[in-house]
């Protein structure tokens, strides 16, 4: 080394930084990669994107590579640095080329490229991956040799290195990444997709139609009003039962109804017209409270129903749920989406207060109002109150929670029967005060 010139040692040396540059950034770069980008891109044929999950199927040969080439660089350039300063500055020069190659190789070499390479990184991995790819199959015997000795060492510590690291994500991980993403995803689609996640962690009983609000028909009315029932019903399917939802005889399906009707006889025995609405009933598909909505949806396809009875654990009728309840947990009320139509328990005031039922449920004051109050609890208004209260208010009073404020206005049967409720942060609220 001593006939180089210093001309040519320090260029030697200004190459080894930018490698040792190369090299730190490659390993902040395709560490730092979006997988799930690349596995995208990698399935739509870019050769870049395989190239990359290739490297990074064997992660521990791959950063060997880079610690292997980085180290021999930076330890090359200590020498000549070192040699440089003694040249130009005698003994002094070591101390010199110490404290100067470490701010350079600090500054130049890890700091600015990892900080470059962990912002954009894929500007940084594709390049580096057409030149690391045959850099380790030259390498390889010296790669393998250093990896076989630290992976004898994390076998020790019960780890094994030939597992692949690339967790799967789970679904919380997966939530974060679709709300990070929302932006590049249409608002209505980026909903639905939040929605999909969130079944499992709502309850049929959360979206059932609670039992008091069963339209069914009743075999105890008069055949006329059975009739006229029938003829005007909104649903595609109706449980029919003997005077109490518990004697339920079936669920019987609208347009069979609608063709029994149409072959309905003038003068039609009442017992008769009664004994073949029981004969044209499907059997009833009974479901649990506690069923999470995405297993609930897959039990409806699995055994071909779209209407279910909810019941609890001693078997007592709780409730109803369609398929179409769970479906616009995911893609929205069916309907428009003025709060009056889909929430009928919601009634804006001009003052830009509400009057609320107490049976209203309180995810769909949530999502009417655009509201955030807690679903942990009771599911209806009158319970959540009541829970917030403590106690069963005898006398209508008020609630503050949060920015939300309640004024009970009607009680009866130990139960909430309205509320006039408004939140503080609701610009459109004229000051009634």
């Amino acid at each position: 080394m001593s006939e180089i010139s210093n001309e040519t040692l320090g260029l030697i040396l200004v190459g080894l930084i930018f490698l040792s540059a190369f090299f730190s950034s490659s390993e902040t770069g395709l560490m730092a990669i979006n997988r799930v980008r690349l596995q995208h891109q990698a399935a739509e044929g870019s050769p870049a994107a395989n190239r990359i999950l290739r490297l990074l199927e064997r992660p521990d040969r791959l950063i060997g590579l880079i610690l292997i080439g980085n180290n021999f660089v930076n330890i090359l350039a200590s020498a000549i640095a070192t040699v440089l300063a003694v040249r130009i500055f005698g003994d002094a020069g070591v101390a010199i080329a110490t404290g100067a190659l470490t701010l350079v190789i600090l500054i130049f070499a890890e700091v600015t490229p990892k900080t470059f390479a962990a912002l954009h990184p894929e500007r940084i991995a594709t390049p580096s991956s057409l030149i690391l790819t045959p850099l380790l199959k030259l390498t390889y015997p010296l790669v393998w040799t250093t990896n076989l000795l630290s992976n004898s060492l994390l076998r020790l510590l019960k780890i094994n290195p030939e597992t692949s690291t690339r967790d799967r994500l789970t679904k919380d991980e997966l939530r974060t990444l679709m709300m990070q993403s929302g932006h590049r995803i249409p608002a209505r689609r980026h909903g639905m997709l939040l929605s999909i996640l969130d079944l499992e962690r709502v309850q049929v009983d959360e979206i059932m139609v609670p039992r008091s609000e069963i339209i069914g028909l009743d075999l105890a009315d008069d055949m006329n009003e059975l009739i006229d029932q029938l003829r005007s019903t909104q649903h595609t399917r109706l449980p029919v039962f003997n005077e109490d939802i518990e004697a339920l005889v079936g669920v019987l399906h609208a347009r069979t109804a609608l063709k029994l009707l149409d072959d309905l006889p003038p003068q039609t025995d009442e017992h008769l017209f009664k004994e073949r609405l029981k004969e044209l009933c499907e059997e009833t598909y009974f479901v649990p409270l506690s069923a999470p909505l995405h297993t609930q949806l897959f039990n409806f396809q699995k055994e071909r129903e779209r209407l279910a009875m909810v019941v609890d654990e001693y078997g007592d009728i709780q409730g109803l749920v369609t398929i179409d309840d769970i479906l616009e947990e995911i893609v929205g009320e069916f309907t428009t989406d003025h709060i009056q139509e889909t929430s009928p328990d919601v009634h804006p005031q001009d003052d830009g207060t509400v009057i609320i039922d107490g049976s209203a449920t309180v995810r769909d004051l949530n999502r009417a109002l655009k509201w955030e109050l807690s679903t942990d609890g009771p599911r209806t208004l009158s319970g959540w109150l009541i829970e917030q209260l403590e106690f069963i208010p005898e006398t209508p009073l008020g609630l503050a929670h949060g920015p939300y404020r309640f004024e009970v206005l009607a009680i009866q049967d130990n139960r909430i029967r309205s509320v006039k409720a408004w939140s503080e942060t609701d610009p459109d609220r004229s000051d009634t005060e």
